[in-house]
């Protein structure tokens, strides 16, 4: 597994970048006080480890570790104080969305195969450590999860993860190895929020002509 410093500081890294998230969402789609900022931000970004390690059936590493709770909250405020001059770049939702993103999909796999878990079933956590918290935030704010709406969400938390334990698997461990998986998916989903990049999807039926449309392309109904 990577060194614990590594994991570590990844890890504070994207608590602090989702809190600022999180804080930012509130403030922009539910215009809530300090308390719903506070809240918002804190779950977006311990939310998903929660899920893990719970999942893990291991103490939750938020308790175990006052400075994810003080840079939880720490990001909620300056994004609470600094909510107008950050909401003048709305591309910073983003970045703080992907950067927490990107990390957590490697730590959340790293501290699974630390708990003895198998690298398929580390991958998955890693994943749900990445999109737990915004999935939380989506539903506190009542919109449907970022998860189910944007196709390059949930994949480059899944590349992110499967390249890191594909490292652990050649051997490989350190800065550099725990870098280059969070830096290709912070890079996937950049580059999807970008070109609106999308996955396939199925076809649909134009209720008004029976046709079907895919790819914004109507095409003849098959009797």
């Amino acid at each position: 597994m990577f060194h614990s410093p590594v994991v570590l500081a990844l890890d504070l890294l994207g608590t602090f970048a989702f809190a600022l998230n999180g804080a930012l969402t509130a403030i922009r789609a539910a215009r809530l006080d300090l308390v719903g900022v506070l809240v918002l931000g804190m779950v977006t970004a311990l939310g998903g480890g929660m899920i893990r390690d719970i999942l893990l059936n291991v103490p939750p590493a938020t308790f175990g570790d006052l400075r994810y709770l003080g840079l939880a909250a720490g990001g909620a405020l300056v994004a609470f104080v600094l909510s107008v001059e950050l909401q003048r770049y709305a591309r910073l939702i983003n970045v703080f969305d992907a950067v927490g993103l990107s990390v957590f999909c490697v730590t959340g796999m790293s501290k699974a195969l630390d708990a003895g878990m198998g690298s398929v079933q580390a991958v998955l956590l890693g994943v749900i450590t990445a999109v737990g918290g915004g999935t939380l935030r989506d539903m506190a704010v009542m919109r449907v999860p970022t998860v189910l709406t944007s196709d390059f969400y949930a994949v480059p938390a899944l590349v992110g993860a499967m390249l890191a334990a594909t490292g652990v698997w050649l051997g490989l461990d350190g800065l550099v190895a725990a870098l280059v998986p969070a830096a290709v998916a912070f890079t996937i989903r950049m580059l999807g929020v970008r070109y609106s990049l999308r996955m396939p999807r199925t076809r649909e039926a134009d209720p008004a002509t029976g046709r079907r449309r895919r790819g914004g392309r109507d095409k003849k109904r098959d009797d």
